[in-house]
């Protein structure tokens, strides 16, 4: 009988560490670790791709269209290329490729967070950009005086790029949420926001905003305003 009830206190606890694990999400290595994909070493040995660990909500895209989800299981195909199934917004299952994944954001350790925050990703996905302006409280004339602040910081540099989380610090002098990271990341993707700023993308994915010259800025403004769906765009007025 202490042998069963021994047994059945074993199988209770490995049950409960289950359902804890799928809350947490381990840090992602940055892209830039990931040296090789589905490349053999000298040896023939496949390296494994860096994956997003299971539990990650992720914005990813299908047959072109936009989810989001969470990741449900990690797999590495033989030539080392990682492959997530993903469960969407809406319970539908997907198969879908590292190559697929748009953002990615770390699921929080206890699962009163975590729904939290997973229910705030899943209103975000399609928030138009005066929905994304408030949220982030940056207007159109902050975003020009971040681009202008950004181009002085980093004169001394090659390039002048933003990451959402250092345009949050930048504008708002806080460290981002994770809400945060990703509305930035929304809002600096749309056309009023690429006045100013041009994508940068590793692995294809978009991870930072370069600023652009002035001389590109002043042109692309002009274009912008020109166009009859943004003449009463506040931009157009700063």
């Amino acid at each position: 009988m202490k042998l069963f009830y021994h047994l059945y206190l074993t199988a209770l606890t490995l049950s409960f560490l289950d359902v804890a694990c799928a809350f947490v999400a381990r840090p992602y290595v940055p892209s830039a670790s990931v040296s090789l994909h589905g490349k053999k070493d000298s040896g023939d040995e496949v390296v494994q791709q860096q994956a997003f660990p299971v539990g990650s909500f992720v914005e990813f895209e299908e047959k072109k269209r936009i989810h989001v989800g969470k990741i449900e299981t990690v797999e590495h195909k033989s030539s080392g290329g990682a492959r997530y199934a993903v469960i969407d917004s809406e319970g539908k299952k997907f198969n879908i490729s590292d190559k697929a994944v748009r953002y990615s954001m770390a699921c929080p350790n206890t699962p009163g967070q975590a729904n939290k925050l997973y229910e705030q990703f899943i209103s975000a996905q399609d928030a138009p950009m005066q929905s994304l302006q408030e949220s982030l409280d940056v207007s159109p004339e902050l975003l020009q005086m971040a681009w202008e602040e950004a181009t002085e910081e980093l004169e001394d540099q090659a390039h002048a790029d933003l990451t959402p989380a250092s345009f949050v610090e930048l504008v708002h002098a806080h460290a981002a949420s994770a809400m945060e990271k990703y509305l930035t990341w929304k809002l600096l993707q749309t056309d009023m926001a690429h006045v100013f700023f041009k994508e940068i993308k590793s692995h294809g994915r978009v991870v930072a905003f370069r600023a652009k010259p002035r001389k590109a800025v002043d042109n692309a403004k002009e274009m912008f305003c020109r166009d009859i769906d943004n003449e009463d765009n506040e931009l157009c007025f700063v």
